[in-house]
């Protein structure tokens, strides 16, 4: 499949890869983001307030795309107040989803989160009834960001609901944290990364609470594309992640410390290091299986 892509938030460091890995594939792109361009991918830039309907509309009227990638969100809540926060999340893709679906644009892809499980920047542990996690786990957030990232894949469930007027087919990506080979150096390979060595970094709380999961920049993009090039009716929730986790303490071992009352699924034997999410609902849609590992770089 070619055609002509639209990506929201193309000046980021995702969007970037976004934007190159699409270009690669033979895709015309388009960037739209607020203020200045920020990148050198994209065949075309426009400059577009994702909060604005009517900027949104005519965005994507003018880039004539075929489909969209929504990644045009606050990546974390830490600088914005949370009604910011929700409304990045909610609003910008409320008026991408509806001008998608105006416009006759049939496909749909939306950056939701880990945190849409009501983990990640939750100031308490996250619920985890069982292991590995999939698209069947109850959701729990309570905080603006992930309320946000829940709402846009309800919103997404009602776009899909209707008869006319919606896109085809939308995706929506629970992406953990991307990492690229410089920032996975120095964040897991660097670092001690056994369950003693993490629980003496101030970034534990958030790496319990998203799992310990992860994934490279190359997984995330090739996944990306080929949700663009998906062709199901309706709205589909993915998981996103690594084969593995980021710790180096064995996975069955993570779990008994960790996790001790969720009920175990797996026997996690096929790797030592096995993911704690499931991601056999991207690999049956989508023929897609997480390649990249830290460890290759230790």
């Amino acid at each position: 499949m070619t055609g002509t892509v639209a990506v929201t938030g193309g000046n980021g460091r995702v969007g970037q890869g976004v934007l190159a890995h699409l270009n690669d594939e033979g895709y015309w792109t388009v960037n739209l983001s607020r203020g200045k361009r920020a990148e050198e991918q994209s065949d075309a830039y426009l400059t577009t307030d994702l909060l604005d309907a009517g900027d949104v509309y005519g965005s994507l009227a003018k880039s004539d795309a075929d489909a969209v990638v929504h990644l045009g969100m606050l990546p974390t809540p830490d600088g914005t107040p949370g009604y910011r926060t929700y409304e990045s999340n909610v609003m910008s893709s409320y008026h991408v989803l509806e001008a998608t679906g105006t416009l006759g644009i049939d496909t749909v892809v939306l950056a939701s989160s880990f945190s849409a499980m009501g983990g990640g920047f939750e100031p308490d542990g996250v619920t985890v009834d069982y292991l590995p996690v999939d698209e069947h786990h109850r959701l729990t957030p309570s905080n603006p960001y992930g309320l946000g990232k829940q709402t846009l894949e309800i919103a997404a469930d009602g776009f899909a609901r209707r008869v006319d007027d919606r896109p085809q087919t939308i995706t929506s990506l629970r992406f953990p944290w991307v990492v690229d080979d410089t920032l996975a150096r120095e964040t897991f390979v660097e670092n001690d990364r056994t369950l003693r060595g993490m629980r003496n970094s101030e970034h534990y709380h958030t790496q319990r609470n998203t799992l310990f999961t992860y994934v490279h920049l190359s997984d995330a993009v090739d996944l990306v594309r080929r949700s663009v090039e998906a062709t199901f009716d309706g709205h589909e929730r993915i998981w996103v992640s690594a084969p593995d986790t980021s710790a180096e303490t064995p996975t069955r071992e993570v779990i008994a410390d960790v996790f001790p009352d969720a009920e175990v699924r797996s026997d996690f034997g096929k790797d030592e290091y096995s993911a704690l999410v499931d991601t056999a609902k991207a690999r049956t849609l989508f023929d897609w299986a997480p390649e990249w590992s830290w460890r290759q770089l230790a």
